[in-house]
Formats: structure tokens, C-alpha cells, sequence
């Protein structure tokens, strides 16, 4: 059954997590992805565990189901190359700063120039209309200044960042997404356009669906922050010997959980009386629940909660997350056969289409490794090919013997 995708051909210059997350997502459902690296390849290659330098944990995780050619960029030979894959291509998407592509000869004006009704996409640290526009950045970076990082010292007292690289992965769904939007576009109009996804903003904007609270209004109701999200009895709670999660949301939710806990008195009480009320005093409420799961062992409460509707979860560790009963019974977790590196676990693509689902055809390239299947598609002989890797134009893997 054919991706939604499929068909669709769009060319990869992109590196570390945003733009690679981004395009592996659009691989999945079909389309035929062509990573275009330089002769040292992506960063990402080269970080976190791995059998093989060059094929690291991180960059398999956000690179399957893509073709990988590598090219020198900075000849004339390369960018030929290069500029006959734009010119059969629906889809052109880097993550280099502005001033970068444009000493490449890749703005939009000279990609489109090319293929007229290209979709065009760049992910960038600040919007190019901006003060900011020229600035680098990175993960790290957007979260700093986006506030993020800040958010852990109203509950901790210092600053800190989310342990994990969130806006690559936030901003690589919206650059995703961004694309397959054009691509709707196009179809319906016939026209390319130039598509912007700078992060600070994106993140921003994401932030900010709760956190500008009261300042939605003006003048404000309220100071900036939701205080129910950053309050210090948000958290997992203590059991007799382990630990919860547990929200109990609608009104029944809690009427049915003080009943469990034996304190069917609070259903009257009026800070906990309704939806409203609880908002107020979340303080109040969630301690109730801090100060009652200590009393049974986590066994328990799993019974009684799952018996009465209540939202709850096991506090899995990340190794816990592996052996996940729920995520066991989806055969979430999906052991495959690498070219080079043997057996890796991957995980399942989580969307599911009835019509046009995903697929995992290819795991992770190594480094050019389809350079010679993708010169051969653009019509170079194989003289010509051997020419271009002996000139350092191109490269090709070569498997270890």
C-alpha cells in the first residue's frame, strides 16, 4: 500500500536533529528522501554510542528511510550535481544560516529559479525579518531565550533546560508539517512558495498557549506563567514503596477519587467543588493526593484506580520504558537488520493511516552510501562517477571488508 508520500521527492540539507527529525517523518510516509552531505557528513554522525564511527544511536534514530549522497558543495562539479536533483525534486529544505546558503547560490530566488513550483524550506534560529536574524543558534540557545529555560527556576529557584534536545524535535514536527502544507498547496494551485520556520518563534508560540495567561488579555487579568504546571506539587507522588502518576481531571474523575481515598467529605468542599474552584486552589487539592498515596503500596492504588476510571501511570524509568506492557502488546519496538551494524532497535512509526500508511524501507544511511545509485539515476557514466570521488567532488562508502 502506497504512502501518503509517495512520489514525492525532496532534497535533504539538513543536519544535526531539527531538519533530519523533520524529514525522516516525511520518508515514513513515502517520500523519497536524498540527504545531501558534505564529504565529512552530519555532525550527528559522530555523537553518542555506535559500533562504526560515523553511524552513532542519535543519527539512527532520526535518519531512516533516506538516501544519503555525499558531495563538496563548495566545486562546481558538486553544485552541478546538486542543481540537477533540485531540478527533479518537489522539495528543497536546509537548516544552514541564510548568509551560508546564499554563498552557495541556494536562495530561493536561485532554487526556483530551477524548479519553478519547488517547495522551499528553511528552519533557522530567528525569523530573517528580524533583529536577531543573523545570530546562530541552537537547541540550548532557544531555550534560553524563549523563556523555557527560566520556567524551571519558578519551581526549582534555578534555571535550567528540558534534558533533552525539545525544540529540535518541537520545531522539526512544525517544519514537517510546513512542508506537507506547501505540498497541499501546490497540488491545489500548482505553486511553489518559500516556507520560514525560524525557531525562537516557533517555540515561543508554543510556550506561550498557557504561559501567556493572563497578558491574552489587555490590559492583563493576570502576570504571565499557569501557575497549575509549574507548581511544586506537580509531580509524581510517593507511594508505601514506589511512585505514581496520577491526574484526576473531570468532575467525576475527583468525585470518584476522593470516594477511593475515603475522604468523600472534600466532594462538598467548596474549593474542590468544581472545575474553577480546583484551578484556585490546585495547591490545596494536590496535596490532598501527596499526603494520601503513602498510605497503600503502589500495587494497591494501580487496583483501585484502574477499577475506578482514574488516570494513572507507572513511573517508568527510561529502561523500564523498553519492557512497557502497552507498547509490548503494539510491538512498539521493532528489531531490524542493518546493512552494517546488525541488529538495531527502532521504533515503530507511532501515526497510523488506514489508507496510506508508513513504512520502514531503510534504516539509517552510511555516508554516501547511494552516492553511485543517485549520479547513476542523474545520468553520469561510471567513468565519470570514479572521476568526481578520485577529484573529492563525491564519496562513496565502502564497506570494511
Amino acid at each position: 500500500m502506497a504512502g501518503a508520500l509517495d512520489g514525492y521527492r525532496i532534497i535533504d540539507l539538513t543536519a544535526n536533529v531539527l531538519g533530519p527529525t523533520a524529514l525522516q517523518n516525511l520518508g515514513d510516509m513515502g517520500a523519497d528522501i536524498i540527504k545531501v552531505e558534505s564529504l565529512a557528513g552530519d555532525d550527528v554522525r559522530y555523537i553518542s554510542a555506535g559500533l562504526h564511527e560515523g553511524m552513532s544511536a542519535v543519527f539512527m534514530n532520526c535518519n531512516r528511510n533516506k538516501r544519503s549522497i555525499s558531495l563538496n558543495l563548495k566545486t562546481k562539479e558538486g553544485l552541478e550535481v546538486l542543481t540537477k536533483l533540485i531540478a527533479g525534486a518537489d522539495v528543497f529544505v536546509h537548516t544552514m544560516r541564510v548568509k551560508a546558503i546564499e554563498k552557495l547560490g541556494l536562495s530561493y530566488e536561485k532554487v526556483s529559479a530551477i524548479k519553478p513550483d519547488i517547495v522551499y524550506a528553511q528552519a533557522n534560529g530567528f525569523g530573517q525579518n528580524g533583529v536577531h536574524a543573523d545570530r546562530p543558534a541552537y537547541d540550548d540557545i532557544i531555550q534560553a531565550v524563549s523563556g523555557m529555560g527560566m520556567l524551571n527556576k519558578r519551581l526549582y529557584g534555578e534555571p535550567g533546560y528540558v534534558p533533552m534536545p525539545i525544540v529540535d524535535k518541537i520545531v522539526g514536527v512544525m517544519l514537517g508539517s510546513s512542508v506537507t502544507t506547501a505540498l497541499l498547496h501546490r497540488e491545489r494551485t500548482g505553486e511553489g512558495q518559500f516556507v520560514e520556520v525560524p525557531m525562537f518563534e516557533s517555540i515561543v508560540a508554543f510556550n506561550l498557549i498557557e504561559h501567556l495567561h493572563g497578558k491574552v488579555f489587555e490590559p492583563p487579568v493576570a502576570e504571565m506563567g499557569y501557575p497549575r504546571v509549574y507548581n511544586k506539587y506537580r509531580r509524581p507522588y510517593k507511594t508505601k514503596d514506589g511512585y505514581l502518576g496520577v491526574l484526576p481531571n473531570t468532575q467525576k474523575h475527583w468525585s470518584d477519587f476522593f470516594g477511593i481515598i475515603g475522604m468523600p467529605e472534600l466532594r462538598d468542599d467548596p474549593r474542590f467543588i468544581d472545575f474553577a474552584q480546583r484551578t484556585i486552589y490546585f495547591e490545596e487539592l494536590y496535596t490532598v493526593v501527596e499526603t494520601t498515596l503513602p498510605e497503600k503500596n503502589t500495587a494497591d492504588w494501580i487496583q483501585l484506580f484502574t477499577t475506578g476510571d482514574i488516570p494513572f501511570a507507572e513511573l517508568n524509568d527510561l529502561e523500564d520504558v523498553l519492557h512497557d506492557p502497552h507498547l509490548e502488546s503494539v510491538d512498539f519496538f521493532k528489531k531490524m537488520e542493518h546493512q552494517t551494524e546488525g541488529t538495531i532497535r527502532t521504533t515503530d512509526i507511532p501515526v497510523h493511516y488506514s489508507k496510506s500508511p508508513g513504512e520502514i524501507k531503510r534504516l539509517a544511511p552510511n555516508l554516501g552510501e547511494h552516492t553511485e545509485q543517485i549520479l547513476l539515476e542523474l545520468g553520469y557514466s561510471a567513468d565519470e562517477i570514479d572521476e568526481m570521488i578520485q577529484n573529492k567532488t563525491a564519496s562513496k562508502f565502502v564497506e570494511e571488508s
